[in-house]
């Protein structure tokens, strides 16, 4: 419980905010500063570090602690900064090309040591700041300024990506939900250890429309299926629908009432399972034939970096003869010059 009395407006920066006219990160940065001021930490306990790309200008339109860093660099010094302040709660903002393309290797490392960061993930599917050329995550054969014939190259899933480094928590979201949003952020937050949520993301000038499979009014209630930990996994605009197992092990989307089929028999999320091969389906479920998987998908509990580090720090500063710059310089191998 937090004592701190905090409004989204009070995380609000100074800066005009100079993203395009209906860009999915205007509503992105509002649920991030209506989680912030719901989880209520103080103001001075944010650092918001980004990378490089529309996303990563966010910085900019925080009032509290940010660090505008380079391109693909963004966990690495989101990383250094909860080593040296572990009071620090870090946000990392980096988009689909950002972390997954040339931040791949700090991203999959990140989640592997498990450092208690918060990664957002701003999925739009292309590169927007530089001008529409295809990114890690672009569906194959889509046409881009770099693949003007469709891409040939298979993309990654983030979901599938983070749970192969080992990772403890992946949630999903959309830009324009932003209830859904703040919701898995405030989760993120407070989870210890790497946190990422990938947030599904348009660009109105170079990808519009890249989610309309399932953000369209005529798809979304078949198309979303919001887990909660412990409730069933049902959707539909009547919640009428829902997943099991089939006999092989896979899953299968049922409908209520047909087929034999009782709500009982619908499967219960358990986002906080050791064995990641519900989540793994789960975050590989694409529409149409399915519907995409958004809210906490997966959420561990597990050893920590930052935890490990302090507690050997502390251990090593109990037995150290080293005291003082003076006790450095004067250890090991010292001489005299003449």
């Amino acid at each position: 419980m937090n004592d701190n009395s905090y409004t989204p407006k009070d995380f609000k920066s100074d800066q005009e905010v100079r993203w395009c006219p209906g860009c999915g990160d205007h509503g992105i940065i509002n649920s991030l500063q209506k989680a912030m001021a719901e989880l209520g930490y103080p103001r001075e306990s944010w650092a918001v570090i980004s990378g490089i790309g529309c996303s990563s200008r966010l910085p900019y339109y925080m009032n509290c602690y940010g660090f505008h860093t380079i391109h693909g660099r963004a966990a690495a010094i989101a990383a250094g900064a909860k080593s040296a302040n572990p009071s620090l709660n870090i946000l990392q903002i980096s988009g689909d090309g950002d972390a997954l393309a040339i931040g791949g290797n700090h991203f999959i490392h990140a989640i592997r040591r498990n450092i208690d960061i918060t990664m957002l993930v701003f999925n739009n599917e292309i590169y927007g700041l530089t001008k529409g050329q295809y990114s890690p995550t672009t569906k194959l054969g889509t046409k881009t300024k770099t693949s003007p014939y469709g891409t040939i190259e298979m993309p990654f899933n983030p979901g599938e990506l983070v749970i192969g480094a080992q990772g403890k928590f992946f949630a999903r979201s959309i830009d324009t939900s932003i209830n859904l949003s703040a919701e898995v952020i405030k989760e993120a937050a407070r989870h210890p250890g790497t946190s990422v949520v990938e947030i599904l993301q348009n660009c109105v000038i170079f990808a519009d429309g890249v989610h309309a499979a399932i953000t369209d009014k005529e798809y979304k209630d078949d198309r979303q299926l919001v887990l909660h930990h412990g409730q069933r996994m049902l959707f539909g605009k009547n919640k009428e629908k829902g997943l099991v197992v089939d006999r092989n092990g896979m899953l299968r989307v049922v409908e209520i009432g047909k087929e034999g089929v009782t709500i009982n028999d619908i499967l219960v999320h358990d986002a906080h399972s050791e064995n990641p091969s519900m989540h793994w389906m789960l975050v590989h479920m694409k529409a149409p034939d399915f519907p995409v998987a958004l809210g906490v998908i997966r959420d561990v509990e597990g050893h920590t970096y930052n935890d490990a580090l302090e507690a050997q720090i502390t251990a090593v500063k109990a037995t150290s003869p080293i005291r003082s710059v003076d006790d450095l310089l004067n250890s090991g191998e010292t001489w005299e010059v003449k």
